[in-house]
């Protein structure tokens, strides 16, 4: 049998969370809703789906490799063509800024417990990948910039971030650059930009056109295109020439492209889904606040629930499944005391909010048993 690099061995596959159909197998539950993994409640733009539909009938020919895309996007984003990259899915992008820039003597810097797909990604590549801890379930900034080195290449900010939902400040982000040296590449990972883009403090990347920073945003969440596989990033024309020298190169697919030129025709769709979501939002983390869990702050379309430790995360976990409700575990993050709950339709959020309240009292009965 072949062995690759030890590496490799030591990585844990990224984990999908769990299908409705898999808790009908599992416990038999008709009807389970998924809050687990941020997609959009309210489905795909009708025009994307149009546009997706009209590209089948080219399903024989290899598509363009994301050129009317890129030109769609500079053209909304006011930058060049040239300044635009488009992959299957943001990972995807990462997976190629990995293999793009780092050497083997260079090393990765980001926060404890950063999104998952980035430190399967950052450490499939086999060198040194460091962390800082969270300050208040966001990423500390200063505490970055002093563990700068010699060897670091690359710096991963996910802005909001992906598990804890908060967003560090344009003022923070402002002073945290003036500390980086010009041969560090910043990665500013935006997949939920458009929930956040509101927010007053927030800052978007776009505003700062630096050379060795390179947006990355997505199709998948307030798009709802998270079937297609479509991201698409921001960078100074040299970075992206060359990642363009090593990107697939018929990717996204003919299909997944059009449904994403088609998203960005539908704004109606759009901003329904930020207002639908900016009500859900508001209303979750208030019945959740009211049942007395704890909730890092959220500028995005979930919450992340901060439990007392593993073995709770577990039980509340394992119990909401058997009503029916999916949410996140994050252990394999590498924050065993909390779980990630999207934010659903209006029937699904009440749904969820009348499970956690029969499950909290299945817990104080258990515990109050454990007692005794």
């Amino acid at each position: 049998m072949l062995s690759g690099p030890t590496h490799i061995h030591s990585l844990r596959a990224y984990e999908a969370g769990l299908t409705p159909e898999q808790v009908k197998e599992r416990y038999g539950i008709e009807n389970a809703i998924k809050l687990s993994s941020n997609e959009n409640p309210l489905g795909t733009s009708p025009v994307a789906i149009e546009y997706a539909i009209r590209a089948l009938s080219d399903m024989s020919r290899y598509p363009d490799g994301g050129v009317a895309l890129r030109r769609k996007l500079a053209d909304r984003f006011g930058v060049k063509v040239e300044n635009v990259i488009v992959g299957a899915g943001s990972e995807g992008i990462i997976a190629n800024i990995v293999r793009t820039f780092l050497c083997d003597e260079d090393e990765i810097l980001t926060t404890e417990a950063a999104f998952l797909g980035f430190q399967v990604l950052a450490k499939s590549r086999g060198i040194a990948y460091r962390t800082v801890p969270y300050r208040n379930w966001t990423y500390d900034l200063p505490a970055i910039a002093d563990a700068v080195t010699e060897r670091t290449k690359l710096i991963y900010l996910a802005n909001p971030n992906n598990p804890t939902g908060t967003f560090f400040t344009r003022e923070e982000f402002e002073a945290f650059y003036a500390r980086i040296p010009d041969r560090v590449l910043i990665i500013l990972d935006e997949a939920y930009f458009e929930f956040a883009a509101a927010e007053p403090d927030y800052p978007d990347s776009m505003h700062y056109r630096f050379d060795n920073v390179i947006t990355l945003r997505t199709f998948s969440k307030a798009y709802g295109l998270a079937a297609a596989r479509v991201g698409y990033g921001f960078a100074h024309e040299d970075l992206i020439s060359v990642l363009l020298k090593v990107k697939l190169p018929f990717e996204p697919s003919g299909p997944s492209a059009a449904a994403a030129l088609g998203a960005l025709e539908d704004a109606p769709f759009m901003k329904m889904s930020i207002e639908r979501n900016r009500a859900g939002l508001e209303y979750v983390r208030r019945e959740l606040t009211s049942l007395g869990y704890r909730l890092a702050p959220s500028a995005v379309n979930f919450v992340m629930l901060i439990l007392q430790d593993g073995g709770e995360a577990d039980s509340l976990f394992e119990l909401l499944l058997r009503e029916g409700v999916i949410v996140r575990p994050l252990k394999a993050t590498g924050i065993p005391n909390c779980l990630r709950i999207s934010v659903g339709t209006e029937r699904e959020n009440s749904i969820l909010i009348d499970a956690i309240t029969r499950v909290q009292s299945q817990m104080e009965i258990d515990r109050y048993a454990s007692t005794r």
